[in-house]
């Protein structure tokens, strides 16, 4: 199975129908997806807490919003997350193409690779690293989870998963 496709098809499963995305090489082909079925309304934003704030409205309007980013931006939004979705008990599925793992060639992504964990875990965020076979459920169980318990959720996919075929 395409990686892309398993995303989508648990971001659907999900009741997805709002997205918000920082351009990431590994999201361009879940993002294409995401615009031709035309069903998940998709806002690209230029910074990820922009994203958060976004996703939080889109949630008030009566949506299930999904963030769509690349690890290096969950620095910028962890104010966003904590003080705006976390404070408010606002959910979240973020899709999280986590760089600076085993096998990536850009040191610059390393440093963030080896805090998005840890990052996570400091605030009290749900991660899950799904490998291709289980993605579609773990997507669709991320936001159940999200939902439920009223704050944000984390899906990490790796350099791995996106080369998984």
């Amino acid at each position: 199975m395409n990686p892309s496709l398993a995303v989508y098809q648990g971001m659907k499963r999900a009741g997805i129908n709002f997205a918000a995305s920082v351009p990431c090489v590994n999201l361009q082909e879940l993002l294409a997806s995401i615009n031709e079925d035309g069903q998940i309304v998709h806002v690209p934003v230029t910074r990820e807490e922009e994203g958060v704030g976004l996703c939080a409205g889109a949630w008030m309007g009566g949506l299930r919003p999904a963030l769509l980013m690349q690890n290096s931006g969950l620095g910028n939004s962890i104010n966003a997350l904590a003080s705006l979705d976390m404070l408010y008990g606002i959910p979240l599925l973020m899709i999280i193409s986590h760089r600076g793992g085993q096998g990536e060639p850009v040191i610059g992504q390393v440093p963030m690779g080896q805090l998005t964990a840890p990052l996570l875990d400091a605030m009290a965020i749900p991660h899950f690293s799904p490998r291709l076979a289980d993605a579609e459920e773990t997507v669709a169980g991320a936001w159940s989870r999200a939902y439920a318990s009223r704050r944000p959720v984390a899906v990490l996919l790796d350099l791995d998963f996106w080369r998984a075929k």
